[in-house]
């Protein structure tokens, strides 16, 4: 029996964002693969598993984690739509990409790590974009959080420019910072804090 549809967290006009779910296996595993080339050598390459994806949805269910997929939509005033699940993919609704908050951290910090994924087939149309803010929104609304931020390799100039444009400040320089396909890769420190 199928895992019950949960509702979009938000909606924009182009794209909506809820969280990953155990039947997102087959499409996040096909985005990956045709992405390969566009994500090397910015992410570690893993192995699209059904147990590894259960223990990526599993980790997303605890307090420290939050995973998200970016789903294409129809036109949207930015509130908690009806649509669910099936819409995203079964109606045309694909997912365009995809979004974690890692290492939640509360009391006296209230905030989380960014990382996130675009696919080759939809780069270049604003979708992350859009559908990042709606992270963002999210995270400052809904969990409460003051602060994200997102680790990004210096080379990596498009996802510089994207978290730029949602108005992250690049705060510093940490070397060999993620081990990314055997090799300790360093990142460029960008933030943004809750407005309120």
């Amino acid at each position: 029996m199928p895992t019950p549809q949960a509702p979009w967290l938000l909606r924009g006009p182009r794209v909506a964002i809820r969280h990953v779910g155990h039947d997102d296996y087959a499409e996040i595993t096909a985005r990956l693969q045709e992405s390969a080339e566009l994500h090397r050598p910015w992410i570690p390459r893993r192995e699209p598993t059904p147990e590894a994806f259960a223990d990526y949805v599993a980790r997303c269910g605890l307090p420290t984690h939050e995973g998200f997929v970016i789903c294409l939509c129809g036109t949207g005033d930015g509130a908690a739509g009806t649509g669910d699940r099936a819409e995203c993919s079964a109606h045309g609704h694909r997912i365009v990409g995809a979004a974690n908050i890692n290492n939640i951290v509360r009391g006296s910090l209230q905030s989380g790590a960014l990382g996130y994924v675009a696919y080759a087939s939809t780069t270049g149309r604003g979708y992350m974009t859009e559908g990042l803010g709606l992270v963002i929104r999210h995270a400052f609304e809904e969990l409460g959080l003051h602060r994200l931020e997102a680790n990004i390799q210096p080379g990596n100039v498009r996802s510089s420019r994207l978290v730029e444009r949602l108005g992250f400040r690049l705060e510093g320089h940490s070397p060999a910072f993620q081990l990314v396909d055997g090799q300790w890769r360093d990142h460029d420190r960008w933030a943004i804090t809750s407005p309120g």
